[in-house]
């Protein structure tokens, strides 16, 4: 589950990088306020992607997916891919559990 998870934080360091134009563009932003909102969103979840491996990594990370799925309220463009990447880690999640758990059944 936690590589998964990683992988899907790393995309999403992507996507809220990209995310910086978009709400300057589109938003209105000035570029100091979109840099310093999903600069850090994404500088969060590419840190979070290295923490997976602790269980307070993992539950971080879903308070960063709640983060980013808010910020959809001040460029609401970006609401789509919040709802997108949260269905992402979702699906990552039950994904890997189930995997987790057939690792050790065939253990």
């Amino acid at each position: 589950m936690r590589t998964i998870c990683a992988v899907v934080l790393a995309f999403e360091v992507i996507v809220i990088g990209l995310a910086i134009p978009v709400a300057i563009q589109v938003g209105g932003y000035s570029p100091a306020v979109a840099g310093g909102v999903w600069g850090g969103l994404a500088a969060a979840a590419l840190v979070l992607a290295a923490l997976q491996r602790f269980r307070w990594g993992f539950y971080a990370a879903c308070v960063l997916q709640a983060a980013f799925l808010a910020s959809g309220f001040l460029v609401p463009g970006l609401a789509v891919l919040g709802v997108i990447f949260v269905g992402l880690w979702i699906a990552g999640v039950l994904l890997g559990r189930r995997t987790d758990a057939n690792a050790i059944e065939r253990a």
